[in-house]
């Protein structure tokens, strides 16, 4: 199977960027890119470090993310499972890479930049949501920022509910859960599991 294993390869099989993917890459937050980001209720934080890499979803209501200035942005971290993947990750590397979605739009932004984690504890607070507040912030410098078209979302199809499938097509997190408990011995109830998670999830989710 032929394969690319180089920088020249790939540029014969895709040829060189169309002109405006190059300029529509910037340094820096520019008003449009804050009206869109303020907007996302949604994105996704890519991390690199001495355990490979993770991508890790993180959503609030729609302004959760601020940019703060140009450079700047925060983002609040909250509670969750303790595995800390992609705050391990920034620990170690603070390279992190973040695509922002809006539901029913079609463009995302992309920003990439370095991290720190901030637990100030009147920082934390500014971000509270229903009495609790962020257990960190993550505080973004912004190296590059540019939008994406609107191919992937449009192949995708998705924010077209004709696309939408059947939860009861796929496997619960109880049954995927499971899974591995009976591949480890470990006592575990996954209809139990999904029956309470509606409740559980109600007293936890911040």
């Amino acid at each position: 199977m032929e394969k690319i294993i180089s920088i020249e390869q790939l540029e014969q099989v895709y040829g060189q960027p169309v002109e405006r993917a190059l300029w529509k890459e910037i340094d820096h937050i520019n008003p449009h890119y804050r009206q869109f980001i303020e907007a996302s209720p949604f994105l996704i934080l890519a991390t690199f470090g001495d355990k490979g890499v993770d991508c890790s979803p993180k959503g609030d209501p729609k302004g959760f993310v601020r940019v703060v200035d140009e450079k700047t942005i925060h983002i609040p971290d909250r509670r969750g499972n303790n595995r800390l993947d992609s705050l391990r990750n920034i620990v170690s590397n603070p390279k992190v890479g973040l695509i922002f979605l809006i539901p029913n739009a079609g463009e995302t932004i992309r920003v990439s930049g370095t991290a720190e984690i901030i637990i100030d504890k009147a920082l934390c607070e500014s971000f509270i949501m229903k009495g609790k507040p962020a257990s960190s912030v993550l505080s973004v410098n912004v190296e590059k920022a540019y939008f994406q078209c609107q191919k992937a979302i449009a192949r995708s199809k998705l924010w077209d509910p004709s696309s939408y499938i059947d939860r009861g097509e796929l496997p619960t997190a109880g049954q995927m859960a499971q899974h591995f408990s009976d591949q480890r011995n470990i006592e575990f109830d996954g209809e139990s599991y999904d029956r309470n998670y509606p409740e559980h999830m109600k007293k936890t989710i911040y």
